[in-house]
């Protein structure tokens, strides 16, 4: 079954309220996310490689995801992000990205996105390490950090994010679950791959 987001969100979980990278900034990703699990896709994982229009970018998906695109805030700036999403196996899997059209912007986009994916689970980053994306513009923000934090509902969660880069279009990859499989998180970040 295809994922859906339900735009209506009438709750708001206290990490996402606020100003700067807890605000209107990312809200749109963080629900979308928390979202996703509610509409299981399949119970085992059949990947298949995705590339989401004019996305210029490649990623093995274990499910279908479903896309969505928000204006939201992003580097103190207004952009469209564009959201690939779906859940399996009790995990969610999502890859998104914005143009911001400066080149400037990128430390502060790619900050942002691991920030508030962490503020998102009432976390912080527990460990960050470089990680290159082949066919990715070369970047010091490029990383790979793992999260551990809560849903809404207080329930443990584990997340791996993937910031990168194409020209001036950031890239956040995401895996999160429950109990987070480290193999099928694994499959899912090594098989990025920017496009020409």
């Amino acid at each position: 079954m295809q994922a859906r987001f339900a735009p209506r969100l009438r709750w708001r979980h206290p990490a996402l309220v606020g100003e700067g990278l807890r605000g209107e900034a990312l809200r749109g990703l963080a629900l979308a996310l928390m979202l996703v699990p509610m509409a299981a896709c399949a119970p085992a994982l059949d990947w298949r490689e995705v590339r989401p229009l004019q996305a210029h970018v490649q990623a093995l998906f274990p499910c279908r995801p479903s896309t969505q695109s928000r204006t939201v805030k992003l580097a103190a700036q207004s952009v469209t992000l564009h959201l690939h999403a779906c859940s399996a196996g009790g995990q969610t899997w999502a890859l998104a990205h914005a143009d911001l059209g400066d080149p400037t912007l990128l430390t502060a986009a790619l900050d942002e996105l691991v920030a508030s994916a962490a503020s998102n689970l009432g976390a912080k980053p527990d460990a960050s390490q470089p990680f290159p994306v082949p066919g990715a513009t070369p970047h010091a923000g490029t990383r790979r950090v793992r999260i551990e934090g809560q849903m809404p509902d207080g329930q443990a969660v584990q997340e791996q994010v993937v910031v990168f880069t194409r020209g001036t279009v950031v890239y956040q990859a995401t895996a999160l679950g429950a109990a987070l499989s480290e193999d099928a998180a694994q499959t899912f970040i090594t098989s990025l791959r920017v496009l020409p």
